[in-house]
């Protein structure tokens, strides 16, 4: 798939979860879609039980045609969304794993 296209996904797939409410708090769900950059984010701002919500949920970036999942914050994560979408396996990067085991001192 070309770039546009990977873009179309990306953006109608973190909409439908913008279109979610939140189950507790007055938390707002905000797209942030900077087609310049090819960054797009869902970020919530707002209050829950006197605490301060915000951050991102969601934020990819695309290069090289493919999706860079640089974090995933969603409860069953969006890649399946994705897939279901027909974007192809080889063209979603997990970009929030290391690309080589970490070795553990010992």
């Amino acid at each position: 798939m070309d770039t546009a296209t990977l873009r179309d996904i990306v953006k109608q797939v973190i909409s439908q979860y913008a279109r979610l409410t939140p189950s507790h708090g007055e938390i707002r769900l905000d797209t942030v879609f900077d087609e310049t950059q090819n960054r797009y984010a869902l970020m919530q701002t707002g209050w829950s039980q006197g605490c301060r919500v915000r951050g991102n949920l969601i934020y990819i970036t695309l290069q090289d045609e493919r999706i860079y999942l640089e974090y995933d914050g969603m409860e069953q994560g969006i890649t399946q969304d994705l897939l279901d979408l027909g974007v192809p396996s080889d063209q979603i990067v997990l970009a929030f794993l290391p690309e080589e085991p970490l070795a553990l001192a010992g």
